[in-house]
């Protein structure tokens, strides 16, 4: 008799035991389904909610992203330290200053012209890094040409030249056919350097159309680097450095 009991009350114990680990296990299979992630962690995906804009400054005067403009100029007589010689088509000799540019851009720069003369085309550097000095050279004769509220169209003021950073050129046809002129844009290697200059991490720096908003006319030759990601970026969404990066 007394084994008897012993035995109910093991099995007794053994099913309660038994009953808790089930619903123990019902509990957390109840939970796992209204709530997956409890048991198994989402994977992570990346942010595409929108462009780095913070990648490069756009303040510091060697910065790929340096803003020059009117209101942003660059520190008195800077110079950038990494000027080189490109290998292309120069319009002046290896020696002019102007035929310099910043060695950030070399490599691409080569890479467009090849790609225009592959595309048929031959374009030519007009015009690279520029002192403030020189600028200044250039912009008071401007002003004694076409006075210089004309002058502030189309030339920069001495230490607001985007080709005192390196990072900025005028390109143009091997003829020189509307070199530095408006009609650049509407020859067939100007077409093509609108097209394609994004590829190679440049844009037309002063857009038509968009002169109230960069405070230049619109010139098709002036290219201004900064580099293959930002570039296709404001190509693809049409917009000028200033309006980009809220300026």
């Amino acid at each position: 008799m007394k084994k008897l009991i012993i035995l109910i009350i093991v099995f007794a114990g053994l099913g309660f035991a038994g009953w808790r680990v089930w619903q123990a296990n019902k509990n957390d299979l109840q939970l796992n389904s209204t709530n997956p992630k409890q048991s198994k962690p989402s994977p992570v995906v990346p942010s595409t909610s929108g462009f780095d804009k913070t990648k490069y400054s756009i303040s510091e005067a060697n910065s790929l992203w340096r803003v020059v403009n009117k209101a942003r100029p660059l520190p008195d007589s800077y110079k950038p330290d990494d000027l080189v010689v490109p290998n292309v088509k120069l319009r002046l000799a290896k020696s002019v200053e102007q035929m310099h540019v910043s060695k950030k851009m070399q490599p691409d720069l080569e890479k467009m012209f090849i790609g225009a003369k592959v595309a048929g085309y031959d374009l030519m550097l007009a015009s690279g890094f520029r002192s403030q000095a020189y600028q200044k050279q250039l912009y008071d004769s401007y002003v004694a040409k076409d006075g210089q509220v004309a002058a502030d169209r189309y030339s920069a003021r001495p230490g607001t030249s985007e080709h005192q950073t390196g990072l900025a050129v005028d390109v143009g046809r091997i003829d020189q056919k509307c070199e530095l002129e408006i009609c650049f844009g509407a020859t067939e290697e100007g077409k093509w350097v609108a097209k394609n200059a994004a590829i190679y991490g440049f844009i037309i720096r002063y857009q038509d159309g968009k002169e109230s908003i960069t405070t230049y006319q619109y010139e098709p030759w002036h290219l201004r680097y900064i580099g293959i990601e930002l570039a296709q970026e404001l190509t693809k969404t049409d917009q000028t450095m200033e309006e980009f990066f809220n300026l």
